[in-house]
C-alpha cells in the first residue's frame, strides 16, 4: 500500500498534562493544544475527548528522490520541510523578463505509473497539475502553445505516487460525518491508507538553461486531508497544490513559504470557482470543478465524480528532459 519509504507515522507522547501524537511536524505540545482548542469550542467533557482521538491521527511521508527527469540538480537547494518536503532552486535574474509560457504535459516515470492501476485515474491526475500550473501562471504570461518557442517551456513529471486505500478513505469520511452531527469539533481522520505525491519539475529558457526547479513530495494527513474514495483522491488535491505552489514560486521569481498567508486575488478566486483562466491555452486542461468539488470532497467522492478532466487527452511520452536529450521518453500519461 505504501511505496519504500513511504509510510504513515504515528508517535504518542506521554506527559503529566496529558497526550497528543506527534505527526509530521507535530510537537509534544499538541494534547495540551488540543484541550485549548476544544475548551474554547465549549464543553470539559471534550477537552478530554479530543486529546484522546488525536492518539488516531497520522499522516504519510514520501521522500524527496532524484528520478532523474531535470536537466541539472546541482543548483537545488538542501532539502526543506517536515509536512511537504522539497528542494528548490529559481534565478530572479533569469525569470524577471519573462513574458511567454510553454507548458509540457505531465508525465509519470515507469515506478508511478505501476502505483495506479487505471490509466483515467493518471491523466485525472497529470491534468490536475497542468491545470494549476496553467491557471496559476496565465495571470502574468501569456500562455502558448506546447512546442510553441516561448521565454519559458516548464517540464513536470510525477516521480511516485502513494495510493489512498479507498475502503478505508470511505470508513473516515462515514465516521467523519457522522460525528459532525454530534460533536462541535471533528473527528481526525483514519491514519490508515493515506496516500501521498512526489514530483520533479523545472521551467528552462530558450536556450535550455534551467531557471527554476523543484524537486517536491507531500503526504495526506489525518487532520487537513479530505478523505476521497479513489486511489489517487490524495494525490489528486497534492496534484493542485505542488501546481501553484511551482508556478507562484516561478511567478513571484523567490521561495514559497510552507504555509500560504497571501490574500487570494480576484483572479484566484475566480478561476477556484471554475471561471475564466487568463489564457484559452488553459480551456484544454478544463476548469476547475469549483463548488461541486468541493461538495464532492466533503462527502468523499472520487475527485472523477466532479472533475471533468481535459479536453484534449496528450499522451506525454516525450516530455521529461536530461542533460544529454532534449526529451526523452520516461512513460505516458
Amino acid at each position: 500500500m505504501f511505496s519504500q519509504g513511504a509510510k504513515p507515522q504515528s508517535a504518542l507522547v506521554f506527559d503529566n498534562e496529558g497526550f497528543g501524537q506527534m505527526t509530521c511536524g507535530e510537537t509534544k505540545n499538541s494534547g495540551k493544544l488540543a484541550r485549548k482548542r476544544a475548551h474554547a469550542a465549549g464543553g470539559q467533557g471534550i477537552a478530554i475527548l479530543v486529546p484522546i482521538m488525536l492518539v488516531l491521527g497520522g499522516c504519510t511521508t514520501v521522500p524527496l528522490t532524484e528520478a532523474g527527469t531535470l536537466t541539472s540538480y546541482s543548483n537545488l537547494s538542501a532539502p526543506k520541510g517536515k509536512f511537504e518536503k522539497k528542494r528548490v532552486y529559481f534565478s530572479k535574474d533569469g525569470l524577471k523578463d519573462v513574458k511567454t509560457v510553454s507548458i509540457a504535459p505531465t508525465a509519470l516515470t515507469p515506478a508511478a505509473q505501476k502505483r495506479v492501476e487505471k490509466q483515467k485515474d493518471r491523466l485525472l491526475l497529470t491534468n490536475a497539475i497542468d491545470r494549476a500550473i496553467c491557471i496559476t501562471m496565465s495571470e502574468k504570461y501569456e500562455i502558448v502553445p506546447f512546442g510553441t518557442p516561448a521565454d519559458l517551456t516548464v517540464r513536470t513529471a510525477v516521480t511516485d505516487i502513494v495510493p489512498t486505500e479507498p475502503s478505508v478513505a470511505g470508513a473516515a469520511k462515514a465516521i467523519s460525518i457522522g460525528s459532525s452531527l454530534a460533536l462541535p469539533v471533528g473527528i481526525p481522520r483514519l491514519p490508515f491508507g493515506l496516500g501521498g505525491l512526489a514530483v520533479e519539475a523545472e521551467a528552462v529558457d530558450r536556450d535550455g538553461k534551467q531557471r527554476a526547479a523543484i524537486v517536491w513530495s507531500k503526504g495526506a494527513n489525518s487532520f487537513t486531508s479530505e478523505a476521497r474514495v479513489s486511489p489517487v483522491g490524495d494525490a489528486y488535491d497534492l496534484a493542485g497544490a505542488f501546481g501553484k505552489d511551482f508556478s507562484r514560486m516561478v511567478v513571484a521569481g523567490k521561495e514559497p513559504g510552507n504555509f500560504d498567508l497571501r490574500l487570494p486575488s480576484g483572479y484566484d478566486i475566480r478561476t477556484s470557482f471554475g471561471g475564466k483562466p487568463g489564457s484559452a491555452i488553459c480551456e484544454n486542461f478544463g476548469r476547475a470543478p469549483g463548488v461541486v468539488g468541493m461538495i464532492g470532497a466533503s462527502i468523499g467522492a472520487p475527485p472523477s465524480w466532479t472533475d471533468k478532466g481535459g479536453k484534449l487527452p496528450v499522451t506525454a511520452t516525450n516530455v521529461a528532459v536530461s542533460a544529454e536529450k532534449t526529451k526523452p521518453s520516461i512513460g505516458s500519461r
